[in-house]
């Protein structure tokens, strides 16, 4: 087993001495964020091995990854088969994969229903802990997200050219200390705010259909704050923006986004902050 020490090898980022394997588990979900991290992680000499929950990032996935398997989220015993037969010891999860599956129905095996009955809640952290302690029952480790990407983490400022009005400083202020109590019941991460009045929180739907909704009340100048929970666990959940969100904001209307400084992920910041300029809308990180 090849197993390095990793100070300050990755590009970009600083962090305390741990030790990491050569060959790196990814669990895939939507978006760039995994792609992110697989060519981050290839770049600085690791294999990644991943397993690809969704259908929209799996071609981007096999230029990083040495392997790409694909799976449904309730295939639980085909992903654990495969992790240990691959011989992978640390994965990292990034990526949504939106709890509303657990609506639709779809195909979960026996190892997946035995999960579910367990549970006494499936609220995010619930359902995440005990995935956690599924695969530490089988010998591998779950790592911070962040590890490989952390020059994606945005520290506190203004981004781009578009500053706000003391109007808008006053809903993200308001906004902010609602992210945070609804994140203590982990309920979400994002809310819409608009005049000091609430227009939507995030609930189960994820942050873009939450925008989507609060928007639709607001009319327009709808400004969303999205944060960490206070407890944040950073093996899962990190909040994240990108292009989409940015552009689920320009359609409804929406003027600024605020989030938590150096807790927060931007997806390809360049064209996340153009976009912005092109369209007045404010980006900051309080």
């Amino acid at each position: 087993m090849f197993v390095i020490e990793l100070t300050s090898s990755l590009e970009g980022i600083s962090i305390m001495s741990i030790a990491l394997e050569q060959k790196q588990g990814l669990i895939a979900g939507d978006g760039l964020l995994p792609v992110k991290m697989a060519q981050h992680a290839k770049e600085n000499g690791f294999e990644v091995v991943a397993i690809s929950l969704s259908n929209d990032n799996y071609k981007l996935l096999k230029k990083y990854c040495s392997k790409v398997y694909s799976f449904c989220p309730g295939e639980v015993q085909k992903i654990e088969d495969t992790l240990k037969a691959e011989g992978t010891k640390q994965i990292t999860f990034l990526g949504k994969v939106s709890k509303t599956v657990l609506l639709k129905r779809p195909k979960f095996d026996s190892r997946a229903v035995e999960f579910i009955k367990k549970a006494v809640r499936l609220n995010d952290d619930k359902v995440m802990l005990m995935i956690i302690e599924e695969f530490e029952k089988i010998g591998i480790s779950i790592l911070d997200q962040t590890l490989f990407i952390k020059n994606l983490m945005i520290p506190s400022g203004v981004l781009g050219k578009i500053q706000p009005t003391q109007e808008q400083i006053d809903d993200v202020n308001y906004g902010y200390w609602l992210a945070k109590e609804i994140g203590k019941l982990d309920i979400g991460q994002s809310v819409v705010i608009k005049d000091k009045m609430i227009m939507a929180v995030e609930a189960i739907e994820g942050t873009d259909k939450c925008i989507k909704r609060g928007c639709k009340i607001a009319k327009k100048n709808g400004r969303i704050v999205k944060v960490a929970k206070p407890s944040q666990d950073k093996r899962f959940d990190i909040p994240a923006i990108g292009l989409r969100t940015l552009k689920t904001m320009q359609k409804n209307k929406a003027d600024l986004i605020a989030v938590e400084a150096g807790e927060t992920i931007i997806v390809d910041q360049e064209a996340v902050v153009d976009f912005a300029n092109k369209h007045n809308i404010v980006i900051m990180a309080v």
